[in-house]
């Protein structure tokens, strides 16, 4: 048994033949490219990929499957190269009167995801395409998924865009069958302090993923999973804390740097107070705001932050090398020529051989993220938070 680096959220931009999938991902994210990516670059041990439900993009994995470069594992999930790729498709389900939210639906076999396929062609508009809403009750989603094998999670739940708090509901019981929820994904805005505050998800287990619409963004958000081995039937034993498994820690952004962590105007994202906004931005005099995570929370909670069931593992801010200020292409390029994945860098790189490849201020930037010691500027509104830059006398060597 040991902890495997595990993101279960990454979507496909476009098929190998140049057809859309997730409009809002880049041309770059082929499905091909994600495995590549996670594998070879970031590092990771097993990867979750969206919109495998895509007739096309099942008749890419079985050509990479016929040429020998993946095989599908025997307790479910396929392999490649180092890494476990796991089936998935996120939806999007509307309950009668409310708000519509976002699920993640994962499936342990391609079989049993184009099977999957085959029903839901009768209950969306485009099969062809990501977040499709299912023209079904989510709780018979709920057993379509679990008739098949597998198992579905709420997607990013505290986000005003289609999160099941965000924008559907006060409590879970509302909208889905919650006894059959193992898991939520808390999304970039929240962490597992803020979730903590419903007492309603003591009993689930929280994922930290990172909802990738690019390739530089798989592994913005993990988690370390307790596992016998990356297999799907191991990792439903994990979600649901079974024989051991379990998540060991979470690794996600200070939801500070989420792009809808603070309520703030939907044109300029200038924070405002969400207990009375008021009637136009001050910086821009739009009239429009988005609620902020933080105070979507704040407005259900019924315990005080932080208050952590015994199971609840560490959450440790992460801040991908992305989001370094001054670290550009060419730089995380040579940190990857030295140290082989971003995983490495992020966790095991020391100071010293940091500092030979990019320089103290950039090394010195990377192990402060690495201890959760860096400023941040927060997000809201739809625009991400961002690393302060470094004051010029901490460049100095």
């Amino acid at each position: 048994m040991r902890a495997w680096f595990v993101d279960l959220h990454v979507h496909i931009g476009f098929t190998a033949q140049g057809r859309p999938v997730k409009i809002s991902a880049a041309r770059d994210l082929t499905f091909a490219r994600i495995v590549h990516e996670a594998s070879c670059r970031k590092g990771l041990d097993a990867v979750g990929i969206i919109d495998a439900h895509v007739p096309e993009v099942q008749e890419e994995i079985r050509a990479l499957l016929a040429a020998g470069d993946m095989a599908e594992l025997s307790g479910g999930g396929l392999q490649y190269g180092r890494t476990t790729v796991f089936l998935g498709a996120e939806l999007e389900v509307k309950p009668r009167g409310r708000g519509a939210f976002h699920v993640l639906a994962y499936l342990p076999t391609l079989a049993a995801m184009a099977d999957f396929t085959a029903w839901l062609r009768h209950h969306v508009k485009n099969v062809g395409l990501s977040s499709q809403r299912v023209a079904v009750e989510a709780p018979m989603l709920q057993e379509e998924v679990a008739a098949r094998g597998g198992v579905l999670i709420p997607a990013h739940v505290f986000t005003p865009h289609k999160g099941l708090y965000g924008n559907a509901a006060a409590r879970m019981d509302e909208v889905l069958e919650a006894a059959r929820v193992p898991a939520v994904e808390l999304g970039l805005s929240a962490d597992a302090a803020m979730a903590d505050a419903l007492s309603e998800l003591a009993d689930k287990t929280f994922l930290s993923n990172s909802d990738a619409h690019s390739l530089a963004n798989i592994g913005r958000e993990y988690q370390a999973v307790r596992m016998a081995a990356p297999t799907f039937d191991e990792l439903l034993k994990a979600l649901r804390r079974e024989e051991g498994r379990g998540v060991a820690v979470n690794y996600g952004l200070n939801p500070r740097l989420g792009k809808y962590h603070r309520t703030a105007c939907a044109a300029c994202g200038t924070p405002v107070a969400a207990a009375s906004p008021p009637d136009a931005c001050p910086a821009c005099g739009h009239d429009r705001f988005v609620r902020g995570v933080a105070d979507r929370i704040a407005a259900i909670a019924d315990q005080p932050e932080g208050t952590h069931p015994p199971h609840r593992p560490p959450y440790v801010y992460q801040v991908p090398l992305a989001f370094i200020p001054g670290l550009g292409p060419k730089k995380r390029e040579r940190l990857l020529e030295a140290f082989g994945t971003e995983m490495a860098v992020l966790h095991e790189a020391p100071a010293e051989e940091l500092t030979a490849v990019v320089g103290r201020p950039l090394a010195d930037l990377i192990l402060r993220a690495r201890e959760g010691r860096l400023a941040l500027c927060e997000g809201g509104g739809g625009r991400y938070g961002r690393v302060a830059p470094p004051l010029p006398a901490e460049q100095t060597p």
